[in-house]
Formats: C-alpha cells, sequence, structure tokens
C-alpha cells in the first residue's frame, strides 16, 4: 500500500488543452471504500458523458480555475477552496467556461467497481 499518493503537476502543466485525469486511489491501488482523482478540465472541457448521474456520492474539490456546473436543472459556479456536492442519483455536468485549465479532486464514495459504468447518462 502506497501512504503518499502525489499528483503530477508537471505533467498538467505540459497538456494545459488536455482533460487529465489521474487516479491517486481505486480499488486497483487499495480504495475500497474511496476513489479518488486529480482532475485537470482545459478550456472548453468538461464532462465527458454530458448531462449524467453516479451510483455513488461524488465530490469536487476545486484546488484551481473556475468550473460552471449544472445540478438538477440549477447553474453554478466554483472556485479555488470550494466543495462541490454530488449526492447519488443527481444529474449533474460541468464544463470550463473560464480562461484556464481548471483543476479539481474527484472524490467517489464508496468507489466504483472496476468495469461499473461511472456516468450514467440521463
Amino acid at each position: 500500500m502506497d501512504y503518499l499518493r502525489k499528483i503530477d503537476f508537471a505533467a498538467l502543466k505540459a497538456a494545459p488543452t488536455e482533460r487529465i485525469n489521474q487516479v491517486l486511489i481505486d480499488t486497483l491501488s487499495g480504495g475500497d471504500q474511496c476513489g479518488v482523482a486529480a482532475v485537470q478540465t482545459p478550456v472548453g472541457g468538461g464532462s465527458p458523458a454530458g448531462l449524467h448521474r453516479h451510483v455513488f456520492d461524488q465530490y469536487f474539490y476545486m484546488v484551481s480555475g473556475v468550473m460552471d456546473f449544472e445540478i438538477e436543472g440549477k447553474q453554478y459556479k466554483a472556485g479555488p477552496g470550494e466543495l462541490v456536492v454530488f449526492p447519488t442519483g443527481v444529474p449533474h455536468r460541468n464544463w470550463n467556461g473560464g480562461a484556464e485549465p481548471t483543476l479539481h479532486i474527484n472524490m467517489m464514495i464508496p468507489c466504483p467497481k472496476p468495469g461499473e459504468p461511472v456516468g450514467i447518462p440521463v
């Protein structure tokens, strides 16, 4: 078990126009209870699944940039230091309508099982 997990900031900085999902812990690396990833979203990018829902709770902790959200039909914006909460089954999507890439920590509780669909289109 690796007790310390590190975000590869150099990889993020080298590819500011790409959506990058750096898995920090999942079921394959010891995360039975929670999956965590660092996600960079480029300007104009967003939820690969569009409007979707999950069979688990999901949380985004915003590290940098400002992300736009639609949650249950309402619009929101979240920036550094804000936590966005997506309870199980709640339809949502996110996109980067700002001028710089965003970085957020994505937490999924419980951790999705390998092969289980992560985003279920609405």
